[in-house]
């Protein structure tokens, strides 16, 4: 009963501390991340702010994620996810597109890569700060109206992303913890 004690003063002093240590970060705030340099984002604009091109929007999102994993999950460098990407630029076209027409959208998609000015935004707990990335821009009809923010190299916001019913990748930071835990 005494060790059962003592184990349980020590959890709850460490969840005490590791959830005042939250409640006191700056809120969103996460890990600074490597340079621009190191990540592809990933920038889907919507054709402008109707309800209905918002929804078509993430949809689009849903079908590019989907045909992306698999592409992020064989690249070992930024620079490898960029050519097969690039190399897959009309396909990409053609799965936006695609959705657009199943959901009765007569504009298209437009997919590049490019360097582009992005804001700080948290993934997964790492920040990336403000700065010029390379990235996979992808543009419905005008392109006049809020957008979805990713990160295909590394594949930061694709953990938990699901196809088929089953987790098809998980980021790196999942691969080490996992590694950690079965080690």
């Amino acid at each position: 009963m005494k060790k059962f004690c003592i184990v349980f003063l020590a959890l709850s002093i460490l969840i005490v501390t590791a959830a005042a240590a939250v409640l006191a970060s700056p809120e969103g705030a996460g890990q600074p991340a490597a340079e621009p340099a190191a990540y592809l984002r990933m920038h889907v604009r919507a054709n402008s702010d109707s309800a209905a091109d918002q929804q078509v929007k993430y949809a689009v999102k849903d079908a590019l994620v989907e045909a992306l994993i698999p592409v992020a999950a064989e690249c070992a460098e930024k620079r490898q996810a960029m050519e097969r990407i690039a190399a897959r630029l009309p396909a990409l076209e053609a799965a936006a597109e695609k959705v657009l027409a199943e959901a009765g959208f007569a504009y298209g998609a437009k997919a590049s890569l490019r360097k582009e000015a992005f804001p700080a935004r948290v993934y997964e707990g790492v920040t990336l700060e403000a700065g010029v990335y390379d990235a996979l821009i992808v543009e419905l009809g005008a392109a006049a109206g809020q957008n979805w923010w990713c990160v295909v190299y590394p594949p930061l916001c694709f953990a938990g992303e699901a196809t088929g019913g089953s987790v098809q990748y998980a980021s790196r930071l999942w691969e080490i913890v996992q590694g950690f835990f079965a080690g």
